[in-house]
């Protein structure tokens, strides 16, 4: 593609990378990545992909914005209290670049919009705060054949990895990592144990290092490996993810061959 004057000064600093340059830039602005959740994680990962120039960037949030929100959410306002956070995030990311195509989703994800919500997209983002989310977010991908950059942060501590199951054996899954959600209780959320603000902005911006890795392929792929981050002792922990044979989704043998288990009651 030819780029125009204002693309060339706007991605100057990308295309001048010898990794990725105007090949690596042109996949960025033809990509769809949907983003889920607007919160502490989605924050930076809409304005770092925003600013890095993906073409058609899409939310999935069906929340209002919050006094309580604004410590960690970077891409929300005062002023936005009271209001979507998907319109709020729209506002945001238009000021960083406004070519790029912005598809707010005001809705809760569930099992019977999924499909509907991620079959547009190329790559998915998870920032989702419950790990109802977090598994529904994998099955789907997992079934749909969509690359997964999932994102969590708690306390003082965050995690990433990217998820690639749908290509094959050597590519885990999330439920190979954790098997099934955790009872009710045994890990609280963040409104219950607190989070570190600028970790959001930490971890949140490591998701978007690796979408945009992943968008490009360029570097090290982080899927097969988890990434630990401990703030307060400025601790990094790559570890090795396998892909569990006896997994119920990507396994030898899956039990998991649609939703249904995201939709019992």
């Amino acid at each position: 593609m030819d780029f125009t004057d204002q693309q060339l000064q706007r991605y100057a600093r990308h295309i001048v990378l010898p990794e990725v340059g105007g090949i690596g830039q042109e996949k960025l602005l033809s990509a769809k990545v949907l983003v889920i959740g607007a919160g502490g994680l989605g924050a930076p990962l809409l304005l770092y992909l925003a600013a890095a120039g993906i073409g058609t960037l899409g939310v999935v949030d069906d929340d209002d914005v919050d006094m309580s929100n604004l410590q960690r959410q970077v891409i929300h306002a005062t002023d936005n209290i009271g209001t979507p956070k998907v319109d709020s995030a729209a506002v945001a990311v238009s000021a960083v670049n406004p070519d790029v195509q912005f598809q707010p989703h005001h809705v809760r994800l569930t099992a019977d919009n999924v499909f509907s919500l991620i079959e547009d997209y190329d790559f998915i983002a998870d920032g989702s705060d419950n790990f109802e989310t977090r598994f529904l977010v994998n099955d789907a991908c997992h079934l749909a054949g969509k690359t997964l950059v999932s994102g969590a942060i708690l306390r003082f501590e965050g995690q990433v990895a990217t998820f690639k199951s749908h290509l094959g054996d050597d590519y885990p899954c999330y439920r190979c990592l954790y098997r099934e959600p955790p009872p009710a209780g045994m890990v609280p959320s963040c409104s219950e144990g607190g989070v570190l603000g600028a970790l959001a902005g930490t971890v949140g911006s490591m998701q978007a290092t690796e979408v945009l890795k992943e968008v490009m392929e360029i570097g090290t792929s982080l899927s097969g490996s988890l990434l630990l981050y401990d703030a307060l002792e400025t601790d990094f922990r790559k570890i090795s993810l396998k892909r569990d044979a006896n997994c119920p989704l990507c396994g030898d043998h899956p039990t998991i061959s649609d939703l249904s288990i995201h939709t019992a009651a």
